[in-house]
């Protein structure tokens, strides 16, 4: 890489160009959320605008591998990045053990304790007890799922533009809607006694909840676009 390069500065939409092949779940709030706290550091344009160079983008890449790698809090990567930018190499830690049902570490069959939610997502307890008397989050005995990780990751990145538990109580109302309208269209499936007939209800199901996640986000989009825009 010649000098040039080197001091090169994007976008923060470059960025997420970078990022998306290796995370594809990176977003803009995402990267604002870690420079709120304080993990990343971009320079800025007099008009305020974010410079990205290279060593911002593998500065992220380090950060979001540590998470989805080996689960660990935003506290221990801050100490590690810290230890990288004093010129040491960090302590090495095992990855964090995410018991599951089936012995294996992702998907939905993870278990969770309490703790392990908390430091995964990197929130705190009074956080999480919001998400679960607003409904958001629910232990399942005596342990939390992987879904409990996802939701409590994106409230902890919401919380970074002021959002609350209670304020996502929309949000979950507007799922359980959701949720009623594909368990009446896959209704007819599960009454069929036809073998692999509960398999295509399931696939049916997976399908209209990922063309209505679709339509959410094109509607709030627009609907964006027209209040910012008018």
């Amino acid at each position: 890489m010649n000098a040039h390069a080197a001091r090169a500065h994007m976008t923060i939409g470059d960025v997420l160009g970078r990022l998306r092949g290796d995370f594809p779940d990176i977003t803009i709030s995402k990267i604002r959320f870690l420079e709120a706290e304080g993990l990343i550091e971009p320079d800025r344009t007099p008009s305020g605008y974010r410079k990205f160079s290279h060593a911002d983008v593998e500065r992220l890449r380090f950060i979001l591998a540590a998470q989805r790698d080996q689960y660990l809090p935003l506290r221990v990567i801050k100490e590690q990045l810290a230890a990288r930018d004093h010129g040491t190499d960090p302590a090495p830690r095992a990855p964090r053990t995410l018991v599951a049902a089936d012995g294996t570490t992702t998907g939905p069959d993870v278990r969770l304790t309490r703790g392990q939610l908390i430091d995964g997502a990197g929130i705190d307890p009074g956080l999480l007890s919001q998400l679960e008397e607003y409904g958001l989050i629910r232990r399942i005995g005596n342990h939390y799922d992987g879904e409990a990780l996802a939701i409590a990751r994106t409230a902890a990145a919401l919380g970074s533009f002021g959002f609350e538990g209670r304020h996502l109580r929309a949000v979950k109302a507007a799922a359980d809607r959701e949720i009623g309208l594909i368990e009446q269209a896959v209704a007819p499936l599960l009454r069929q006694r036809s073998p692999g007939a509960h398999g295509r209800a399931e696939e049916t199901a997976r399908e209209i909840a990922a063309l209505s996640v679709k339509m959410h986000a094109a509607l709030v989009s627009s609907g964006l676009r027209e209040s910012l825009n008018g």
